[in-house]
């Protein structure tokens, strides 16, 4: 059993303002797996505080650019050590396949690097060159940290989420008050245990978890100077409401329905392979998992029953079991939703092709769902444009490159997205004409240097590298 008692505000562990802990329970069987105090207004202002003050300050905006680099440094070396205690949690508390959490653990490395990199390499004040020779004026750029920043995420995905708002928040000078899921309130912990053990100010950071409630009283807080929000499109428009009222600084990140285009050379056993990660990673419950398969009419059935023969071939079970591929539904109502979605496409119209809305033998004590393949799918249907975030997967026919591309298109997401072909060169054309904020070839990971986001629905704003550095700034001219 673990427990967490206390709230990490400020840098420092304090009594909560309700002393009641909230049961952190298993997806794989219902079992109380851990108690952990959550955060109410009063911890959130407490934290908001501290936050300002501390900016106000200067203990951590006023250190020099390539001294938090290195304190930075030193945590995420630290997170390295403990790799496997970090994706032994996740896979705990989450249900996520401990092949998952454990496959992301370098991940985490390579994003972190690409912001160390970014910082080290970032224009932190310039003197411009004018573009009249004879002026006597010249201009010094400056890159100023925001101020307090409110980080606010999801439970499927903890760390990879905290880390892509805290590194570059506080690589930029920031103060932070990151607020996690309930859900994740052992993995959070850990991550506050890391990041005191770092030895940063104190003010500077605070980690709390709480419900939804207390999360917008802090988005609507006055003291916050820019939102960062990692979760659903519903959510993200009520924030960018709020921070619209106030005038807050504000980045999205939100949900998706991403498309893999097979185009007709491309080998099927391949292509299906990599989806098995591209489609399916984290029980399905990924914003860039690709659920909608657009499949050559000509090679259509060929690719479900190529998706039937991949998806009836994974063990579905204990998230512990190293060889299991798709582990339980985070909660019980994410079960039910998913297995709502099920049946409405069975109303639609769609051929079930393997899976249904029954629970997997044997499982019924965990929040699990049956792996899910749809055929003869209209992009129109509501599986097909509605973010199910679970193991269910369409496939979509379509006639020609253009037809594809159209489909592809045809959502009020545009988050992530992937072509399959022989030619590289070929899928790379494809790929530029999709609408989305990434688009991987062939089954290529989601790479940390560049710029990560959505399109349309699917957010506002970038994360990773220098560009998700500079989102935590604010631009300041001296004329001199």
């Amino acid at each position: 059993m673990i427990t967490y008692d206390r709230l990490f505000v400020a840098g420092t562990w304090t009594e909560p303002s309700d002393a009641e802990l909230l049961e952190i329970v298993s997806p794989h069987d219902g079992s109380v797996i851990g108690r952990a105090a959550q955060a109410r207004p009063a911890d959130i202002d407490r934290a908001v505080a501290a936050a300002r003050a501390s900016f106000d300050a200067g203990v951590w905006s006023s250190v020099a650019p390539a001294e938090r680099v290195a304190v930075l440094r030193q945590f995420n070396a630290l997170r390295e050590e403990n790799a496997e205690r970090i994706a032994e949690l996740i896979s705990l508390e989450n249900g996520s396949a401990l092949w998952f959490t454990r496959a992301g653990q370098p991940g985490l490395t390579r994003q972190a690097n690409a912001y160390l990199k970014a910082a080290e390499e970032f224009g932190w004040e310039e003197t411009l060159t004018p573009s009249d020779p004879a002026s006597p004026v010249r201009s010094v750029v400056r890159r100023e940290a925001v101020g307090v920043v409110a980080a606010v995420i999801p439970w499927n995905s903890p760390f990879s989420s905290a880390t892509s708002k805290i590194i570059p928040a506080l690589l930029a000078g920031n103060s932070v008050v990151l607020k996690v899921s309930p859900e994740n309130s052992l993995s959070m912990g850990f991550l506050a245990e890391l990041l005191e053990r770092v030895g940063l100010p104190q003010g500077v950071v605070s980690v709390l978890p709480a419900d939804r409630e207390t999360s917008e009283h802090l988005v609507s807080h006055p003291d916050v100077d820019k939102i960062a929000f990692t979760g659903s499109t519903r959510a993200g428009r009520r924030i960018a409401s709020i921070a619209g009222e106030q005038l807050k600084r504000v980045s999205l990140e939100l949900g998706g329905k991403s498309a893999a285009v097979i185009l007709p050379d491309a080998d099927i056993a391949t292509a299906v392979a990599g989806l098995k990660f591209s489609s399916l990673l984290n029980n399905g419950e990924a914003c860039i998992a690709q659920t909608r398969i657009l499949a050559p009419r000509e090679r259509y059935e060929e690719v479900v029953t190529a998706l039937k023969d991949l998806v009836e071939s994974l063990k579905v079970g204990d998230p512990g079991d190293p060889d299991t591929f798709i582990g339980p539904m985070i909660r019980r109502d994410q079960q039910q939703r998913v297995l709502d979605y099920v049946e409405l496409g069975i109303r639609e119209g769609a051929r079930l092709v393997t899976g249904g809305p029954q629970v997997p033998a044997g499982l019924e004590a965990g929040y699990y769902v049956t792996p899910t393949v749809f055929a003869d799918v209209d992009n129109s249907m509501r599986i097909a444009q509605e973010e199910v975030f679970g193991p269910v997967l369409v496939v979509i026919a379509y006639d020609d490159e253009d037809d594809a591309v159209r489909i592809a298109n045809d959502s009020e997401y545009g988050l992530s997205g992937g072509v399959w072909s022989a030619d590289e060169a070929h899928a790379l054309a494809v790929a530029r004409r999709i609408r989305t904020g990434t688009v991987t070839v062939n089954g290529a990971s989601v790479g940390f240097d560049g710029p990560f986001g959505g399109f349309k629905a699917s957010g506002i704003g970038r994360e990773y590298g220098s560009v998700g550095l500079g989102s935590y700034t604010e631009y300041k001219t001296v004329t001199v």
